[in-house]
């Protein structure tokens, strides 16, 4: 089945994990097996022959720069500027993506339609159904991205979020983890600041979307109130079923729901289940297995009153691999089995496929400009 996967890291996996995402998923692992500098090498899940094989033929794909100024107890750039650097090297990592054939953005509703059609008419995944025939060689279907910024320190002045935008950002979360410029974000405390008011208006303006996750509460209920464009959150699962304030608590699924919005099924364990305790904790201990991801759609379908607010936004080697996914998740392409165990649970075709795809895609088409 299609899937559009709402949230991926892959400029971030490229340059700072140092993956050639053009290689196999085999070829990568078997490159990190001897490196020890982060804790998930060899443990990808992800790459484009796999996300092709998943048939995950459209994500949304961001860019990441947090600003760590003296004494932030998190890791980033010294300064905006360089955070800004950073993330205009993950852009031209995207360009030179799509110059290869690997990708092609999506900025406009009518180029979501068109390449939304494209996958639809693809032959079965077979290399053989793949031949360019000028050259006979196995053709690659690009995979369509959607560009957003996940947390917005990089940001050195609003006329660099026109200039991104510009470059085709059409989605932005103003937070991270912890303290942030604009807004504050996972574990953080403090209301929207000056900067982030400001943000939110100028996006307004540009006719973004507003990515709600990762913002803290009182930011969120700040932002639902000063935003009034649309608003999804790409990778958002249940708090009351995975109690840690990354998840959204019940009313704030509402309020999301009640602007239209999409929220994004997440894969990571610590945001799947309750107790994980981090860089202690195995799948294991929990049984953790990809059926729980379907407690969480349950959940937001029985808020929404329908199927219609829920989708796929997977944070997939996100800062760490299949060593704090599902056990029977060891590459994106095992979401195959998410449309089996839906079905299991009286879920209709159509209600699938939306899951999957369509409520995301029909969110697009309307908040994506024309």
């Amino acid at each position: 089945m299609f899937i559009l996967d709402a949230h991926l890291d892959l400029a971030m996996n490229a340059l700072e994990w140092n993956r050639d995402l053009t290689w196999s998923l085999e070829r990568i692992r078997r490159r990190e097996l001897v490196q020890n500098d982060k804790k998930d090498r060899a443990n990808n899940t992800l790459c484009f022959p796999e996300l092709r094989r998943a048939e995950v033929g459209i994500c949304v794909a961001t860019q990441i720069g947090r600003w760590s100024p003296y004494f932030h107890r998190l890791p980033g750039w010294a300064s905006p500027h360089q955070a800004w650097a950073q993330t205009q090297g993950q852009l031209a990592w995207y360009r030179a993506m799509e110059e290869e054939g690997e990708l092609v953005q999506i900025r406009t509703a009518a180029q979501l339609e068109t390449h939304f059609k494209f996958w639809q008419k693809l032959p079965p995944l077979d290399e053989k159904a793949y031949i360019v025939e000028s050259r006979r060689k196995p053709a690659k279907p690009p995979i369509g991205y959607i560009l957003s910024l996940e947390g917005a320190d990089s940001l050195i002045t609003l006329k660099h979020l026109e200039r991104s935008y510009a470059d085709g950002l059409r989605a932005l979360g103003p937070a991270h983890y912890g303290p942030g410029v604009y807004a504050h974000g996972t574990d953080a405390e403090g209301a929207l600041p000056a900067r982030g008011k400001e943000l939110l208006k100028e996006m307004d303006r540009l006719g973004m979307i507003l990515d709600s996750t990762h913002l803290n509460d009182e930011c969120f209920w700040d932002a639902m109130e000063i935003f009034q464009g649309p608003v999804w959150a790409s990778h958002q699962n249940c708090r009351v079923l995975a109690p840690w304030n990354r998840q959204f608590a019940d009313d704030q699924i509402k309020a999301v729901v009640e602007r239209g919005g999409v929220l994004g099924m997440a894969f990571d364990a610590i945001m799947m289940v309750p107790g994980w305790i981090h860089n202690r904790s195995k799948p294991s201990d929990f049984n953790l297995k990809i059926e729980r991801i379907c407690d969480h759609i349950d959940h937001i379908c029985q808020l929404a009153g329908s199927a219609k607010h829920v989708g796929i936004g997977t944070d997939l080697d996100g800062g760490y691999g299949n060593e704090q996914t599902p056990m029977d998740l060891k590459s994106i392409y095992d979401l195959q089995t998410i449309p089996g165990l839906l079905k299991k649970r009286g879920y209709k075709k159509g209600e699938i496929e939306g899951i999957m795809s369509g409520n995301f895609v029909n969110f697009l088409r309307k908040h994506l400009p024309v």
